[in-house]
């Protein structure tokens, strides 16, 4: 959904393109590199966003009103508001195509342009990257604490309509395929999942009626949340009655849902309940605010559950607030040279790695290794043996022999020009399921994870610390 999304952005970006405009360097490329750092908790994200990226960029321009306000403002001269009247976005961006499996300090996007345009994309970007990313990881981190199916029922506790509506497209990157969001279901073709409340239950002179009812009407989808009054001596049994009646008429239903109660214990018993009275194809859906602890306590305990439906825990990434990803400085071209940047801080996570860049990625027997965070010009010969080193503890290495290299952006614009070809969101979580899948389950599982090998080339790591020793 195309929008115009061009005054979504902090003041301070304006200050400084109307600063560049005025000291002259409005027209100087720059290079800014977007990603996040490894300090939220998450020891790896899946890439999520792209698409609405690419919307923002393709539809960006100041419209009458919008120079119409920035001039209200006062601050701002009318020869800079005339060249924002001119503003479109004329330069290049690289970025890892969505669904793919990353980590912290690896570049997400790139954006080549001059200073005029590549500042002020700043905000825009980081905000649809930030929240898509943040909410397709949980959603993964979810998916690898089950074997169950997940649907995303996050709607109504998502902060806002738009958090709600690509949340839910996020969450379907990162493996949860249906949603009970309906119009997220029309915009991206995702499978819309839902049954009754306890209200309809409640409407009903009785629980039976209440089911019968509902069975009349959906004879061929029957979910029946069996837990208003009391789950098994009453939901279940009940349940079970209007399941022999559809059965009767020819009909297969669908199953039943649980919303409260000790989910483990409860399950494994109407478990046993539906398979003795002859409904073994029956499945059991959960909700009831789930995390990832509980989902790994509900296997532990081996609970007997086929869908969860997680809601407020998944749409808001109720554990991790912010993916923290950031959009620093990494060139500056100079009598038409690009010159490395660097950003230097005394928390060692804060220092930037300079230059123009890339990632690639080491495959062995097709299975993800290390990565290596490069200069984009860094060549390899995988003919021969590639030792990686841990990025602080430089004693630890680890060398590869046979080995294939995967690099991991991806032209999206070029000269302002979408030169990508964005593939559908199917298309999209498969790719995911098929970038996961490359990776151990030790380096994705959500409790003492394994530390991934991420490096930097030798040609990066030399120019960093030559800049670093400079100072």
């Amino acid at each position: 959904m195309a929008r115009n999304l061009t005054m979504l952005t902090d003041l301070y970006q304006l200050t400084m393109i109307n600063g560049y405009f005025k000291c002259g360097t409005q027209n100087q490329k720059a290079a800014f590199d977007l990603f996040y750092r490894g300090s939220n908790g998450y020891s790896y994200a899946i890439v999520a966003g792209l698409e609405q990226a690419i919307d923002y960029v393709k539809n960006l321009h100041f419209d009458d009103d919008d120079i119409d306000y920035l001039r209200s403002l006062g601050i701002f001269g009318e020869e800079f508001l005339n060249e924002l009247k001119k503003f479109r976005f004329t330069g290049d961006i690289k970025a890892v195509p969505e669904g793919t499996l990353i980590f912290p300090n690896e570049p997400i996007m790139t954006v080549i342009a001059p200073m005029f345009e590549a500042q002020l994309v700043e905000t825009a970007l980081l905000n649809i990257i930030n929240h898509q990313t943040l909410i397709a990881t949980t959603a993964s981190r979810l998916c690898e604490c089950t074997k169950g199916a997940i649907s995303e029922f996050g709607l109504r506790r998502a902060q806002g309509p738009d958090a709600g509506l690509y949340g839910a497209r996020a969450a379907y990157i990162g493996g949860c395929r249906s949603t009970s969001n309906v119009l997220a279901g029309q915009m991206f073709g995702i499978e819309v999942k839902g049954t009754h409340s306890h209200s309809w239950v409640m409407s009903f002179p009785t629980e039976y009626d209440a089911f019968e009812a509902y069975a009349k009407v959906y004879p061929d989808s029957c979910l029946l949340l069996v837990d208003t009054y009391d789950t098994l001596k009453s939901g279940v049994p009940n349940a079970i009655r209007v399941f022999n009646k559809l059965k009767a008429g020819g009909h297969k239903p669908l199953g039943i849902r649980l919303d409260s109660g000790d989910l483990a214990y409860l399950s494994r018993q109407a478990r046993k309940m539906l398979d003795e009275a002859g409904f073994p194809e029956a499945k059991i859906f959960v909700s009831n605010d789930i995390d990832e602890k509980v989902l790994l306590a509900l296997a532990q305990q081996d609970a007997k559950i086929d869908v969860y439906g997680i809601g407020t825990k998944l749409i808001t990434s109720f554990n991790n607030a912010a993916l923290g990803g950031v959009y620093k400085l990494s060139a500056i071209e100079e009598d038409g040279k690009m010159i490395p940047k660097i950003k230097v801080s005394n928390s060692p996570e804060k220092t930037t790695n300079p230059g123009l860049k890339k990632t690639v990625r080491v495959l062995v027997d097709g299975m993800a290794a290390a990565d290596l965070i490069c200069l984009h010009d860094d060549e390899f010969d995988t003919s021969k043996p590639l030792t990686v080193y841990h990025p602080e503890q430089t004693w630890k290495k680890t060398t590869f022999d046979k080995y294939e290299l995967k690099e991991l952006m991806v032209d999206v614009f070029k000269d302002g020009k979408l030169v990508y070809d964005i593939p559908s969101l199917k298309e999209i979580g498969e790719y995911c399921d098929k970038s996961k899948g490359e990776f151990f389950p030790e380096y994705r599982r959500v409790t003492n994870t394994q530390e991934y090998k991420v490096d930097l080339s030798d040609n990066m790591w030399k120019l960093k610390h030559k800049l670093l020793g400079g100072r």
